[in-house]
């Protein structure tokens, strides 16, 4: 099977050699889309954290009772755990 594009043919490899190029620049751009999206939302959290101090502290404080939340539910799960059953 041959093509005609322009001034000459394209072969079955050479429509094949196509695809395939093709394929692999839409993969390409994908990853380039990603990269793009994660260093706007660094950039985003950059500016919000250097502009705001306040905000800084509040992730900070969440961290700090998200820690002391998870460690609480292992203890209690473990202590659960070890309990007969009644």
């Amino acid at each position: 099977m041959s093509e005609f594009r322009g001034d000459r043919e394209l072969h079955d490899g050479d429509v094949q050699e196509l695809n395939d190029m093709s394929k692999e620049m839409e993969k390409m751009v994908d990853v380039m889309e990603n990269v793009s999206v994660q260093f706007a939302w660094m950039a985003y959290d950059m500016v919000v954290l250097r502009s705001s101090p306040d905000v800084r502290e509040s992730i900070r404080k969440l961290e700090d009772e998200f820690l002391q939340c998870k460690t609480l539910l292992e203890t209690t799960c473990v202590e659960a755990i070890g309990r007969p059953e009644k």
